[in-house]
């Protein structure tokens, strides 16, 4: 009976972490395809992204950069190894777009909702960070 049970939870167990793992990758297919969009979109010079860059006053250099920083995270998402740092580093791009786009007066709730979706997918894989800290003390 005990190995019955035992066998149970285990397969139960096994079952629920190869959802989350399931989930958590739906989720960094969807922010890599759309943050490699809208980086695409500001290599490209969309008018509305050389409009957006226009209007935070830095040049357009920083859409430059901020397109090949979105692609890179992009790439990193869907790769197992660096998909925890790719989503760390996103997030601060993201933190970054939501205080720009307050101050310039554009509704923030894009970046914020990928602020999000990174969020999760970091604290998801925060184990894979912990080497990273640990290695730079």
């Amino acid at each position: 009976m005990t190995a019955t049970v035992t066998t149970r939870s285990t397969s139960r167990s096994t079952a629920l972490r190869r959802a989350a793992s399931m989930g958590r990758w739906v989720l960094q297919v969807f922010l890599a395809v759309q943050i490699a969009s809208g980086g695409v979109l500001k290599l490209i010079g969309d008018a509305r992204m050389v409009d957006l860059f226009t209007d935070i006053g830095m040049g357009q250099w920083l859409r430059y950069l901020v397109g090949v920083c979105e692609v890179a995270a992009a790439v990193g998402l869907l790769v197992p190894r660096l998909a925890a740092l790719a989503a760390l580093s996103l997030s601060g791009l993201m933190a970054g777009a939501v205080v720009t786009n307050l101050l310039i007066g554009v509704n923030p709730a894009m970046p914020a909702a990928f602020l999000l979706v990174a969020g999760v997918i970091v604290y998801s894989r925060r184990t894979q960070l912990r080497p990273l800290v640990t290695r730079t003390r």
